[in-house]
């Protein structure tokens, strides 16, 4: 995917204040609509122009483009990386899907799940007082969180337009209670932290979508816990019980004999607490011990005289889906 310079497509600086953007809009759109323009590309022209304006001219797209678009250069390959928009806080309104349609799929991957958690009222309004308006944001936390519960200090950061035209971000810091059991996708939802209402209505609320960071050993699906578990050769052949430790406390886990790498195993209700727990899923991977040692060798030289025994042999055997076992 080629990355897009909004800029260069209207022809302002990247400091362009509102009412600059605005203007250069008008008139690239006096020249290149199809319904006056008589240039031969009016049509692609516009559909250029109009994409840069909708994300130039709305102060949430325009920052989260700055950020992440810092360095590259025009119809340079370009992707997202995950969770990009982590920490920015969103208003309700996101991309319509008429935008994500129309528009590239440059604008559609980096503004059509903009700030997570999408879809949410900002409240009925009446002509006289107005409910705030949600927010959203995304945020990152442990793995270690879902299981003991916490009290998280989040910055979070939100575009504002100063009195000049120029957007900047400003950052707030929040003290939220992380529940126990908390997965990847859940929302928090803090209560009249998002926008002040208007007319003595309520503010709206924050929504806070959920997601967990990389971690060394885990890996979170829904509820479940994957973690590649290494084992010994003599372990994998001969079964043996292993303890494998978890965020919180560990378990033993019994390795049948014969056990071979690749094969997974799943310990039922090991994974992230609730109502409903969910599992650990154990991928095996048999290791085995270098041979630098004269000892070391001196094993390796006996099992290979004494053993019968030819992987490529067992390997072209070999066939169906991985198998799954339970401890």
């Amino acid at each position: 995917m080629e990355f897009k310079d909004y800029y260069q497509t209207l022809g302002v600086s990247r400091d362009a204040t509102a009412d600059e953007i605005k203007k250069a809009y008008r008139k690239l759109a006096r020249k290149y609509h199809p319904d006056v323009s008589k240039e031969a590309n009016a049509e692609a022209r516009m559909q250029e122009v109009n994409e840069a304006n909708a994300v130039l001219s709305d102060p949430e797209k325009r920052v989260a483009y700055d950020q992440l678009g810092r360095g590259y250069r025009p119809g340079q390959e370009f992707r997202p990386p995950p969770n990009w928009d982590a920490g920015f806080e969103f208003s309700g309104r996101g991309a319509s899907p008429g935008e994500t349609a129309d528009f590239s799929d440059f604008f559609a991957e980096m503004f059509g799940r903009m700030g997570g958690a999408r879809g949410f009222s900002g409240g009925q309004r009446t002509q006289f007082q107005a409910r705030g308006e949600d927010h959203q944001a995304k945020v990152l936390l442990d793995i270690e969180d879902a299981f003991s519960g916490a009290t998280r200090q989040i910055s979070l950061r939100a575009p504002r337009t100063d009195a000049r035209g120029h957007v900047t971000l400003e950052t707030r810091t929040l003290n939220v209670r992380i529940p126990q059991g908390v997965h990847a996708g859940q929302i928090i939802r803090l209560a009249g932290q998002g926008a002040p209402g208007s007319g003595g209505a309520p503010a709206g609320d924050l929504l806070l979508e959920v997601q967990f960071r990389p971690h060394p050993r885990f890996r979170a699906q829904a509820r479940d816990l994957h973690l590649t578990l290494p084992v010994a050769p003599w372990e994998a052949a001969l079964g043996a019980v292993v303890q494998v430790d978890l965020p919180q406390g560990g378990v033993n886990v019994r390795i049948p004999e014969g056990t071979q790498s690749g094969r997974q195993m799943r310990v039922r209700g090991k994974g992230i607490p609730g109502a409903s727990p969910g599992d650990l899923l154990l991928d095996i991977k048999v290791v085995l011990p270098p041979a630098n040692t004269a000892k070391a060798r001196e094993l390796y030289e006996t099992m290979a005289r004494e053993m019968s025994f030819d992987p490529r042999a067992v390997d072209a055997g070999a066939s169906g889906p991985r198998s799954q076992g339970r401890a």
